[in-house]
């Protein structure tokens, strides 16, 4: 009975963790305009970087209302959970300090013609995705298709 028990408990246990983990982890993106990344977990802290809206991050690890994050280029910190949403964002992530754009096409495939163009760094919404290419939107309206490899986030 005893073995049962503790069987019972580490899975209990072991089931919290992963519930937890699970709720935790993940994609989120900005929700507002001049959002302050955090060094610490609360107000109080100083201010290292500012994000607009849709910028996609990381979930590390959550501390009551505070969620320590990761973005694109390994910068992490703090931000207040309401200032985060679910709605699904990429960012253009090579061709860091060079003038070069990558493309993005009217399908998902290199045989797609080109509609537009994107700089390292810029956000993009992501609607879906298809064989390692995603289906993305600009705010200017431009909506096409990018591979996955030239994007974070998705």
């Amino acid at each position: 009975m005893l073995m049962k028990t503790k069987t019972a408990i580490l899975m209990t246990t072991f089931l919290l963790f992963c519930w937890h983990a699970s709720a935790v982890a993940g994609v989120r993106s900005i929700n507002g305009e001049k959002v302050n990344l955090r060094n610490g977990p609360g107000q109080q802290y100083s201010i290292m970087w500012e994000y607009g809206k849709g910028f996609p991050v990381k979930v590390v690890s959550q501390q009551g209302q505070w969620v320590k994050i990761k973005d694109f280029e390994n910068d992490s910190g703090w931000i207040h959970n309401s200032l985060l949403s679910k709605k699904h964002y990429v960012i253009v992530s090579v061709n860091k300090g060079k003038n070069k754009q990558i493309n993005i096409r009217s399908g998902p495939g290199r045989n797609y013609s080109v509609i537009g163009k994107a700089y390292y760094g810029v956000v993009l919404e992501r609607k879906k995705q298809e064989k390692g290419w995603i289906n993305v939107k600009h705010e200017s309206g431009v909506e096409g298709w990018i591979e996955g490899s030239l994007l974070w986030g998705w």
